[in-house]
C-alpha cells in the first residue's frame, strides 16, 4: 500500500509542477479550480495508503516508519491546501489561488523526497534513486495536468492553444529525461535481474513507460500544428494510461529488486 501513496505524491508533485510552468494568465480559473478538486483526492488516496500500509507493518525498520509518518503529515497539509485552493479559484482569488499553486508545488516535493525509503540501499546510490523519483514524478505530472488540460479545451474552445503547446514540449522533454535516468538505473542494476518474470516486467515497464511516451509526444505536437484539440487529448489519454502502466512496473520492480528501475 505504500507504494499506491508514492505513486499519489509522484502525480501530486508531477502535476502541480506543471501548474507552474503553464502561463496562468491564459488559462481560465475553472482549469485550477478542478486541478485543485484532483490535488484534494490524490492527498486523501495517499493518506489513507500510508495509514492502511502502517497498519499492516507492524516491526517495520526504523527508517521505513519515519518515512510514513513524513509521508502522512504532508499528504494531510496538501490536502487542506488543495482545498483552500479550489475555493480560491472558485472566487477568481488569481494572486491567492497562484501563491497556493506554487505552495503545493514545493511541499509535494519535499515531501515526496522525505517520504521515500532510505536510498542508499536502493542500487547504493543516493543522487541516481532522487533522479528516478523526480523524473518519474514529471514525467507522470506532464501526461496528467496536458491530458486534464485537453479536456479543458474542449469546454473552453476560445482559449489560447498556447499553455497546451507549452504542456506539450515539456511532456516531450520529460520523457527524454525519464529515459535517460531509466536508462542510468539500468546500467546499475541489471546484474540484478535473475527471472523470467522480471524480465517481462523490464520489457513492459521500457514498452509502455519509456518508448511509448517518447511516440505519442511527438504525435501531439504534431497533431497541435493543425490545432486539433481533441485529438491531441485523445493521444494525451493514451499517454496518461501507458505512464502509468510503467511506472507501476517500475515501484514492482524496485520492490522486488531494491533498484530504481
Amino acid at each position: 500500500m505504500f507504494d499506491l501513496a508514492r505513486f499519489a505524491l509522484r502525480l501530486l508533485c508531477g502535476t502541480s509542477l506543471m501548474w507552474c510552468l503553464l502561463p496562468r494568465a491564459k488559462v481560465s480559473s475553472g482549469f485550477f479550480r478542478i486541478q485543485m478538486l484532483v490535488a484534494l483526492g490524490l492527498s486523501v488516496l495517499g493518506a489513507l495508503a500510508v495509514s492502511r500500509a502502517e497498519a499492516a507493518g507492524a516491526g517495520r525498520a526504523w527508517d521505513a516508519v519515519i518515512s510514513a509518518g513524513m509521508a502522512r503529515a504532508g499528504l494531510i497539509v496538501l490536502a487542506g491546501a488543495s482545498f483552500l485552493g479550489s475555493v480560491l479559484w472558485t472566487l477568481e482569488r488569481r494572486a491567492a489561488g497562484t501563491f497556493l499553486v506554487f505552495a503545493i508545488a514545493c511541499l509535494s516535493t519535499v515531501t515526496l523526497l522525505l517520504a521515500m525509503p532510505s536510498p542508499v540501499p536502493i542500487g547504493g546510490s543516493v543522487p541516481a534513486a532522487y533522479a528516478s523519483e523526480l523524473s518519474a514524478a514529471a514525467l507522470l505530472g506532464s501526461a496528467l495536468a496536458g491530458m486534464l488540460l485537453g479536456h479543458w479545451h474542449l469546454t473552453a474552445p476560445t482559449m489560447s492553444l498556447a499553455p497546451l503547446e507549452r504542456l506539450a514540449a515539456v511532456f516531450g522533454g520529460t520523457a527524454v529525461v525519464r529515459a535517460v535516468v531509466a536508462a542510468a538505473c539500468l546500467w546499475m542494476a541489471y546484474h540484478a535481474i535473475e527471472t523470467s518474470t522480471h524480465a517481462v516486467w523490464l520489457g513492459l515497464r521500457w514498452i509502455a513507460g519509456i518508448g511509448a511516451p517518447l511516440v505519442l509526444a511527438v504525435m501531439v505536437r504534431r497533431i497541435l500544428r493543425y490545432r486539433n484539440t481533441q485529438a491531441a487529448t485523445g493521444v494525451l489519454f493514451v499517454a496518461v494510461i501507458l505512464t502509468f502502466i510503467g511506472e507501476m512496473t517500475a515501484l514492482l520492480l524496485e520492490r522486488d529488486l531494491g533498484r530504481p528501475l
